[in-house]
């Protein structure tokens, strides 16, 4: 049988108006291994008078096959499938990756014209995506990309560094702006150059690694800087928390000085901010140089403001905005004047 023929259907047996039956759509996700279908799924198939799949390579067919599940290979249009099902038969239909949509729209059809008395209808899916399955989406995407766009197969890590940067401030700018569309949007756009380098760093021939090992990686620090949620340790305030966190990150990168991991191409007032955050955790007395200079002085406002708990740069900005739309209202109003 062919998947666009429905030939050879088992006539109802003793059809009966008042048992029109059972129609259930079985879905599943790609991003779940073929076989792994829930308890209900099995159920269904295992009881259903009959199995219908139109896609003869959908990847379920042969795991179902492999556990006694008789399935035909068959394209029912809404009208045979109604017939199917007369006398109280259920048919389950395997969906393909597009959902049948031919075949739900004929049934709405068909019900909505309230000249067939239609079978029950249940979508059933049969496997669900865990949260972060459409990151395996993105990766294979990216696997695409790369082997096939001229533009993104030829880029390095050192071709892509601005971008980071300029992702990096607009997920920032977003954020400040409270526009949620905007922060969805930039934050796709990071996670982006996170999986572009992932990617490129696959093809290196003395020290590759994957997205994978870039997670795991994160994962693993993740639960070792939170013993007070994966271990023994507790912690009931966000101080104490900050504090294991300082304490472990200390023992895995035994670092000689609280400057070092500090990265210095940073803009300059989150550079300064940082080293005095630093030297504050760490309870040095360490003064600031004296010395003359706008940079100096920077510095001293810097170090004040992250002792008042303040994000300089930020307030900058902050400032800077204010002063923009302090020029754009002087602009319009000699436009105006004008």
């Amino acid at each position: 049988m062919n998947a666009t023929s429905f030939e050879g259907a088992p006539d109802p047996v003793a059809p009966d108006p008042s048992a029109p039956g059972r129609v259930v759509l079985l879905t599943t996700s790609h991003r779940v291994a073929p076989g792994l279908l829930s308890w209900p799924a099995w159920q269904a198939l295992r009881t259903a008078d009959r199995v219908l799949c139109a896609d003869r390579t959908h990847p379920q067919l042969p795991y179902l096959r492999e556990a006694g599940i008789a399935v035909d290979e068959a394209a029912p249009t809404a009208e045979q499938l109604v017939d199917a099902c007369a006398g109280g038969h259920t048919v389950v239909v395997v969906a393909t990756g597009e959902g049948e949509p031919a075949l739900t729209d004929g049934l709405a059809r068909l019900a909505g014209s309230g000249r067939v008395r239609m079978p029950e209808l249940e979508l059933l899916p049969a496997s669900y995506d865990l949260p972060g399955a459409r990151l395996l989406d993105l990766v294979q995407v990216m696997d695409r990309l790369r082997a096939e766009c001229p533009w993104t197969s030829q880029k390095t890590h050192e071709g892509l560094a601005k971008y980071a940067i300029e992702e990096a401030y607009e997920l920032v700018e977003a954020i400040e702006d409270g526009d949620r569309d905007e922060l969805r949007e930039e934050l796709g756009d990071v996670l982006l150059q996170v999986v572009f380098h992932a990617r490129i760093a696959e093809e290196d021939p003395e020290a590759p690694f994957s997205v994978d090992d870039v997670a795991g990686g994160i994962v693993a620090k993740l639960i070792h800087r939170h013993p007070h949620v994966f271990g023994d340790a507790t912690a009931t305030t966000p101080e104490e928390v900050k504090a294991h966190w300082m304490r472990t990150k200390a023992e895995e990168k035994r670092r000689t000085s609280v400057t070092e991991g500090v990265p210095l191409h940073q803009p300059g007032l989150a550079l300064a901010a940082k080293l005095a955050s630093r030297v504050r955790a760490a309870g040095l007395d360490v003064p600031l140089p004296a010395s003359e200079g706008i940079g100096y002085e920077l510095l001293a406002l810097a170090a004040r403001a992250e002792a008042e708990g303040t994000d300089p740069e930020a307030a900058l900005r902050a400032a800077a905005r204010a002063y923009r739309d302090a020029i754009v209202a002087y602009e319009r109003g000699e436009k105006e004047k004008g």
